[in-house]
């Protein structure tokens, strides 16, 4: 049974396959069908609440090694695959280059060919377009990442270095102001709707998802919480910014409880949905 996780919310209470449990979600079928753009995100973190923390003698922090897990990173890798368009950070660039970072839907691992294979069959490329978030447009451009035709897309604040925003637009494609002194989260998918994209998913940090919650263009929020105390002084938690006036709200969509793990972390996956008017957001 170690394949399974067993779905507590909604009832009824039920056995379901790890694989594939995001995929049935369905949220491109459900983007679609409203003809809305949806957003959507997710973290990993422990029961305190820490998705990255320093290690001994480390100035950084980084996700820790007894929290990230397989069995999270094949739910992370189905998010991944229905998005159109993947949003990351110049700080995400950076770590590439520095070879601290690897490609976000990993289709050519094959663990992951079934879903190489199910973005085929929907016509998709193998992989999604990637938006950058960067105040100050300071990060290199991997070639890879414009490879197959893929868009890469640059969101700012102010006034950019004119130079820079050439350079950039000049091997990646477009750079968009959106926002005086930092990047306005609802003109972004204001602007990435008009491009045409459906499906958006934040795999970025606490920074960018505060400014995602802070414009209320959230939709979903996926949350992985693994049954371990971690403690720490110097750590992240998955939101990181000022107060959010007025505060949003969330709804529970799916709590799956994940008791199979072969290092005995247990560990609750669960799915929030933005509260709106008029509008449902069933799985």
């Amino acid at each position: 049974m170690e394949n399974t996780v067993q779905q507590l919310y909604p009832p009824p209470v039920r056995e379901l396959n790890l694989e594939s449990l995001y995929l049935s979600h369905e949220i491109r079928e459900f983007a679609e069908s409203t003809g809305d753009l949806f957003v959507y995100a997710n973290f990993v973190t422990s029961l305190d609440g820490r998705i990255a923390i320093a290690g001994p003698g480390d100035p950084g922090i980084t996700i820790p090694k007894n929290v990230a897990n397989p069995r999270d990173w094949r739910l992370f890798q189905e998010l991944a695959a229905q998005a159109d368009l993947v949003i990351s950070s110049g700080r995400y660039l950076r770590d590439w280059a520095a070879g601290k970072a690897q490609e976000i839907l990993q289709v050519d691992d094959p663990r992951f060919a079934d879903l190489r294979l199910w973005r085929q069959q929907r016509g998709l490329h193998p992989h999604p377009d990637i938006a950058i978030l960067s105040q100050h447009l300071e990060f290199p451009l991997p070639e890879v990442l414009t490879a197959e035709d893929r868009r890469v897309i640059v969101f700012t604040a102010g006034e950019p270095d004119p130079q820079r925003v050439k350079e950039i637009e000049a091997r990646a494609g477009r750079v968009f102001i959106v926002g005086d002194g930092v990047v306005d989260g609802r003109r972004m998918i204001e602007q990435l709707q008009s491009m045409g994209y459906r499906t958006v998913y934040s795999a970025a940090g606490p920074k960018i998802l505060h400014t995602l919650l802070a414009a209320n263009v959230l939709d979903r929020l996926y949350l992985t919480i693994t049954n371990r105390l971690l403690g720490g002084l110097n750590f992240a938690t998955i939101v990181d910014g000022p107060l959010i006036t007025p505060s949003p709200s969330m709804e529970i969509g799916t709590i799956y409880l994940d008791s199979h793990p072969r290092d005995s972390l247990s560990q609750l996956f669960i799915s929030y949905n933005r509260i709106k008017e008029n509008r449902r957001l069933d799985c």
